[in-house]
């Protein structure tokens, strides 16, 4: 068996679905390439013995996307696989226009770009999903959320849900207080919110929810751990008790210092890091977007989605009510290992590459 994955993204959720697959179908004895701009996921597969090929991609469509599918579609004739797993919504534009259905091909969204775009580009997006069906075997969704929406627009790729996981044996619960040491934060009531500082992850709305937790808990601190392209503007604003971390791949610490984690993203496919929470046996507040509930369940609040006030209200809680808070810890660590073992995640998905490859031969 040999398989390509093709991503673009490069860091975060994404990158880390990606490394986790390849690492673990290279230990199936399977010959795995992972194609990829250069970045934090061309390093850490390459770490860990998966054969990396450079692909020059931006981010976004635009102007060089002909000459980006061009460049992919000589990298996959050179590789030969038996399947193509393409990861996101840009290495599934282009990886689909390089293979048109000429070799079993795999995509999994991790959230539908017709999601974050608006206006015209939100019907284009749908509409190029709806056609490029016909050039996916198999659609992948992380969660029933993900899944129903692509419905709802007309995608009807024969698919299957298997929601992400996280590594439990890594990250598990351990002292709060031990934590915050190493980081050198002050041991009072901590919210800790991780991701990427842009618009879709949310954390202006967190910002401006913020106030109203210092009114509840006074000495409360909020730790943002992330960089973006909106970090300046948002560090602009007077934020009391906010520490603007910065960019930090190690976060199983923050984790582990935090009461309660933060998710306000306004959108997801389903988010790892409420199961990364849960796995450090922390509580979770988010808002209600893609995968949220499914994943979240007993293990904290779900707010309705943009709702600041009730974002607030859940943080200052779980702040307030160390007891409340563990409790939801504890139900999230059982949880994560039940439903959200990293593990069982790759099993699912070399099931459904060996179904699909199987079936073509």
């Amino acid at each position: 068996m040999r398989v390509v994955h093709v991503s673009q993204p490069v860091e975060a959720g994404v990158a880390a679905v990606v490394l986790e697959l390849a690492a673990a179908q290279r230990e199936l004895g399977w010959r795995v390439d992972v194609v990829c701009p250069p970045g934090w996921l061309a390093d850490r597969v390459r770490d860990a013995g998966v054969p990396v090929h450079p692909w020059m991609a931006t981010r976004g469509p635009g102007p060089s996307t002909a000459q980006e599918t061009r460049a992919l579609q000589r990298i996959l004739k050179t590789l030969n696989p038996d399947a193509v797993h393409l990861h996101s919504s840009k290495a599934g534009l282009a990886g689909r226009l390089a293979v048109r259905g000429r070799r079993p091909t795999i995509f999994q969204p991790h959230m539908w770009s017709f999601q974050s775009a608006g206006g015209a580009l939100k019907h284009a997006s749908a509409a190029w999903e709806r056609y490029a069906a016909r050039w996916t075997d198999q659609l992948v969704c992380v969660s029933d959320d993900e899944l129903a929406a692509g419905r709802a627009v007309g995608v009807s790729t024969p698919a299957e849900v298997v929601c992400n996981g996280v590594d439990t044996r890594v990250l598990r619960p351990r002292s709060r207080v031990a934590a915050r040491q190493r980081l050198n934060l002050p041991d009072v009531p901590t919210a800790v919110c991780v991701g990427r500082l842009a618009p879709l992850k949310g954390q202006d709305l967190l910002l401006r929810a913020w106030p109203a937790v210092l009114e509840a808990v006074p000495d409360a601190q909020l730790v943002l751990v992330g960089d973006g392209p909106m970090r300046d503007r948002w560090q602009a604003g007077e934020h009391r008790s906010v520490r603007w971390w910065g960019h930090d791949t190690a976060v199983a610490d923050f984790y582990t210092a935090a009461d309660v984690v933060v998710l306000p993203s306004r959108a997801e496919g389903m988010a790892l890091v409420p199961l990364e929470a849960m796995a450090s046996g922390r509580s979770v507040v988010a808002f209600d977007v893609g995968g949220v509930r499914q994943s979240v369940g007993e293990a904290g609040a779900v707010v309705p989605a943009g709702d600041v006030a009730a974002l607030a209200a859940a943080v200052a809680a779980r702040l307030a009510d160390p007891v409340l808070a563990a409790g939801e810890g504890l139900a999230g660590r059982r949880r994560a290992e039940v439903l959200f073992d990293s593990t069982r995640v790759c099993d699912q998905v070399a099931t459904l590459v060996d179904k699909l490859v199987g079936g073509t031969r």
